[in-house]
């Protein structure tokens, strides 16, 4: 009789790598990593440690300190910052709610990292230099982000259809932060010439990806239309487009445009402004999204059509989702790209953060302190990139594009 040994060879044991097993491993595996290393650690700290001698000793902070609201927001009316609070206020209420309604479904809210995020945030923003009335504004922010999270996150669970309503209501919150900054209707107009610093440099990166994104894709869309007249002209743009500067689209859109209007009408410089990095950036989002078309098999589009869909129906309900959704990185990637180049638009002469940080220089006392200046501008435009990039992962990994 044959018999079946039916013993199984034991599993490999599991070896755990400490932390020094681990550095053995990775930094001094031989003499020659471990004199990489050396010399490379050894050039790390020395340039951190230079780095604070001089943040801490030489630099002179004063030229932030006392610029602060001129690099905030430019010349707007001091006795009208009350409106750039509510400002501040309404995007914390509305990103609140919103982290709590799309994070409903998650074990819990304040993860690990969170929580060590929020402790450390609020010693950030007492350093500051403000006054304390201003950093318990700023704490007070912080936590009303936190409240309204955990309310949002009840009130998803309740109603799952609550998260449908959250692209629409950015929207009245936008039109309601437009009419604060700009007044009218009851409020105290302020001129677009009053505005400037960080404030201008958000609020032009906003609308020009607002308005650049579905411009981008109906382009994307357009090239590869099967009518000649719709492709051709798609092509042209994207090309055109795609082989100018940016700068020289400013400028055409700050010096040309007004010939080509009646006598007396001059469109205002913002306006010029969003529209030449509106019409730049709809170019290559373009190419991003039609490399997101690409990468949907044929397949998909002829199973729609044998359901009896037709063809609006199935690029928007089958197609462009799932084109969006591997398209995410490079679309935030260009988005990051456009709120870079609005450094240029001091160029044309829009007061933003560059354009204000080069007035602030040239006032008397504060001549030649340039690193301090740079270096601040350098920090807030990191954070908020990399704001930017965390939240593409996170989307990312909500919709499993990896899969």
């Amino acid at each position: 009789m044959k018999t079946i040994n039916t013993n199984q060879s034991p599993a490999p044991p599991f070896q755990e790598t400490n932390s020094i097993e681990w550095l053995r491993k990775n930094f001094f595996s031989t003499w020659y990593n471990t004199l990489l290393t050396l010399v490379l650690f050894g050039l790390i700290f020395g340039a951190i440690t230079n780095f604070i001698s001089w943040a801490t000793t030489e630099a002179e902070w004063q030229v932030i300190e006392v610029n602060l609201p001129l690099l905030m927001v430019g010349r707007y009316p001091r006795d009208q910052y009350w409106r750039i609070w509510l400002i501040v206020g309404i995007i914390s209420i509305f990103s609140g709610f919103s982290w709590g309604i799309i994070a409903r479904k998650s074990a819990t809210l304040f993860t690990l990292p969170v929580l060590i995020f929020i402790a450390i945030l609020p010693a950030i923003l007492l350093l500051i230099p403000v006054a304390i009335p201003f950093k318990i504004l700023l704490v007070g922010m912080v936590i009303l982000v936190i409240a309204t999270a955990w309310i949002g996150k009840q009130l998803g669970k309740k109603n799952i259809n609550l998260g449908k309503y959250l692209s629409f209501a950015w929207f009245i919150a936008f039109l309601l932060i437009l009419w604060l900054i700009g007044g009218g209707l009851g409020l105290k107009s302020v001129s677009t010439n009053d505005w400037g610093g960080l404030m201008l440099t958000i609020l032009m990166a906003v609308v020009s990806i607002f308005l650049s994104f579905p411009l981008g894709v109906l382009l994307a869309l357009g090239r590869q239309s099967k009518l000649p007249v719709i492709r051709i002209f798609s092509i042209g743009y994207i090309e055109i487009i795609r082989g100018l500067p940016l700068i020289s689209i400013l400028f055409m859109g700050q010096i040309m445009i007004p010939l080509f209007l009646p006598d007396g009408m001059r469109p205002d410089r913002i306006l010029r402004a969003i529209l030449g990095l509106t019409l730049f950036s709809s170019a290559y989002l373009a190419e991003n999204v039609r490399g997101g078309l690409q990468s949907v098999p044929r397949g998909q589009n002829e199973a729609a059509k044998a359901l009896g869909l037709n063809t609006p129906l199935s690029l928007g309900l089958i197609v462009l989702p799932q084109a969006l959704k591997v398209a995410i990185p490079s679309i935030v990637g260009q988005f990051i790209s456009l709120f870079q180049d609005t450094t240029l638009l001091s160029i044309v002469g829009l007061v933003e953060l560059l354009g204000i940080s080069r007035s602030v220089l040239a006032q008397p006392q504060f001549l030649g302190d340039y690193a301090e200046v740079y270096l601040f501008n350098g920090i807030i435009f990191w954070i908020i990139c990399y704001a930017m990039s965390v939240g593409s992962r996170q989307l990312e990994k909500k919709l499993n594009t990896t899969h």
